[in-house]
């Protein structure tokens, strides 16, 4: 039976599944908690459902794209919606020199499907299209499976009723706490969350002050250089 309820397929309903490959902790404990494999999960697609940025989503994330760079791994964003603020996410310990923009125009789900195929990206951030279809989200979650690397799409809240084979889906809404963020997760492989989570969100660099420009320009130059993947 231990065997078994390993698989991370398969589960007790009412504990959370473990996962094959190791999770990367979210720098949240009281997140940690109620994920499966206690943090972000490797190997599986994880969709964050959001109505607009600007609300500390990225900085829910960069604790674990630190530890995936400060592991010697690449990171790829397809198709944000924004240009990273590179002395933010350098404070937060990213490597920029290991950070990859893809301007993917229409192609976005093909472009993430190549980059986890390609095993050689520890993270892959994409923003899809509105109507990206079940189809094309089981090609990702296929092209994920068995593999060391989280997988991340952002989403529209407006999907949160539409069904999608991600194991784990989590919405972020702002609180009114300054810095707050509320984080509740619709679906995992596990018992059903109680609650939505409130977690006070650090967003670094808004304090420190950090010359920017080098940074920026090794971004924008390996944008720039993946816009064949288009």
């Amino acid at each position: 039976m231990a065997a078994v309820l390993a698989r991370g397929d398969i589960w007790r309903g009412d504990a959370l599944a473990s996962l094959p490959e190791a999770s990367i902790p979210s720098g949240h404990a009281a997140l940690d908690a109620e994920l499966p494999g206690s943090g972000w999960p490797r190997g599986n697609l994880t969709e964050i459902l959001v109505d607009r940025s600007g609300l500390g989503e990225m900085a829910l994330l960069l604790p674990a794209l630190a530890q995936l760079s400060a592991d010697g791994g690449w990171l790829a964003l397809v198709a944000p919606p924004w240009l990273p603020h590179a002395p933010a996410w350098a404070a937060a310990g990213v490597a920029l020199e290991r950070l990859v923009i893809v301007r993917a125009g229409r192609q976005v789900a093909w472009s993430v499907e190549q980059l986890l195929a390609s095993g050689g990206f520890a993270g892959v951030l994409a923003w899809p299209e509105a109507n990206i279809d079940a189809a094309a989200l089981r090609r990702l979650q296929v092209a994920a499976e068995g593999r060391s690397v989280f997988a991340c799409l952002w989403r529209s809240t407006a999907t949160a009723g539409i069904p999608s084979p991600a194991p784990l889906r989590v919405l972020l809404k702002p609180v009114s706490a300054a810095g707050a963020l509320s984080v509740q997760i619709l679906k995992r492989r596990g018992r059903p969350a109680a609650r939505p989570l409130v977690l006070s969100i650090l967003r670094p660099g808004r304090t420190t002050r950090v010359v920017a420009g080098a940074a920026l320009s090794l971004v924008a130059a390996r944008s720039a250089a993946l816009a064949a993947v288009a």
